[in-house]
């Protein structure tokens, strides 16, 4: 429930079964490092996108739903928020965590990997629509089981532990999928 999201926080309570893998991986990652002294930098990745996104995912799928004049899956009433984080600012953060563990030593750390920044889901359709120059269809739906209203990631141990800063501007990185996808994919 606290905004922007701090890696100490208490997230024994997830739910939904994906929250609660990702939470079971860290806690594997810990026992490795506690048994076997095994290095481990887990990453909490805040809502990827970009070129070669799953097709399953919003941003990929409202994009194509738009083009085809297709309405989109809207849940709730657009008022989720996500923070949205690009390909290329995740792989940044990736490669400089392997140099952190090539560095260092003991090391066992849970990191938000995020733009920190958070973005409705209104406005994430109004980003793809003005992009696209064309209108969504929109098919209202009740929120689903299990969703979150917010994830917003505090990005502050990325940024001193690792150098962390991520670049990419939702609107610029939008327009690099839109520039994907019409290029053939």
């Amino acid at each position: 429930k606290d905004v922007p999201f701090n890696e100490d926080a208490i997230v024994d309570f997830a739910i939904s079964p994906y929250a609660a893998t990702k939470k079971s991986c860290e806690v594997f990652g810990h026992v490795y490092f506690s048994l076997y002294g095994i290095d481990t930098l887990q990453f909490r990745f805040f809502t990827v996108y970009g070129p070669r996104q799953r097709p399953d995912l919003a941003i990929h799928k409202f994009v194509d739903k738009i083009l085809k004049g297709e309405s989109i899956p809207f849940f709730g009433d657009g008022d989720t928020y996500r923070d949205y984080t690009y390909i290329d600012d995740i792989i940044d953060g990736i490669s400089k965590g392997v140099l952190y563990l090539e560095k260092n030593q003991r090391v066992y750390e849970i990191i938000n990997l995020g733009e920190a920044n958070a973005i409705s889901l209104k406005e994430m359709v109004k980003i793809i629509e003005n992009t696209l120059n064309k209108k969504a269809s929109l098919d209202i739906l009740p929120m689903q089981p299990g969703d979150v209203k917010r994830t917003f990631a505090n990005i502050d141990k990325a940024k001193s532990i690792l150098g962390y800063n991520p670049k990419m501007d939702f609107k610029d990185g939008i327009q690099n999928f839109v520039n994907w996808y019409l290029g053939g994919k």
